[in-house]
């Protein structure tokens, strides 16, 4: 199935996008969406200390800097599963780079969150030590293979967020 096709970003003037979930929280192992092959393939398996601290997954029909799908965490208590996807509301961005390059992910909570209550609407909702263990994960990750190769990590309200999805989008039109 080719999440492109099917999905599209979302309602992303009112904070909500869909997200098609690539990695489960607590997995090491380094699933990506090949859109040529329009399957979820297994890149590699990292060390246990590399497990994602969040659902890690992308916002269909758009494109980021990186000529990748633009990257989204969903925010949960929950794994959930590769190939699946939420619609969800941003709550912001995160920025960083690697290897020289600006990588976006966007920070979201999925749209119906009966577990949280659905308290988590803004960034400041969020965990402070949350926030430090997702950039302590973005600036490590590469750390046994490409020292030194990520860092600047900051963090930016969902109106940032909604500017990045949106230039994502532009990008994907134009390919």
């Amino acid at each position: 199935m080719d999440w492109n096709e099917v999905l599209n970003t979302g309602d992303v003037a009112n904070g909500e996008v869909n997200v098609v979930i690539e990695i489960p929280r607590g997995s090491n192992s380094k699933v990506e969406w090949k859109r040529k092959l329009k399957v979820m393939t297994v890149d590699r398996v990292e060390p246990k200390i590399f497990a994602k601290p969040t659902n890690y997954g992308f916002i269909p029909q758009t494109l980021d800097e990186d000529g990748d799908e633009l990257d989204a965490l969903v925010i949960t208590d929950a794994d959930l599963p590769t190939g699946v996807f939420v619609k969800s509301k941003v709550v912001g961005v995160m920025k960083f780079l690697d290897n020289g390059e600006v990588d976006d992910k966007v920070l979201c909570v999925p749209d119906e969150d009966r577990q949280s209550g659905n308290r988590i609407a803004t960034l400041s909702d969020l965990p402070e030590q949350l926030l430090k263990q997702i950039e302590f994960h973005f600036t490590h990750y590469k750390d046994l293979k490409k020292p030194g190769s990520t860092g600047g990590v900051e963090f930016y309200d969902r109106n940032e967020a909604k500017k990045v999805i949106v230039a994502a989008q532009k990008r994907w039109e134009d390919q």
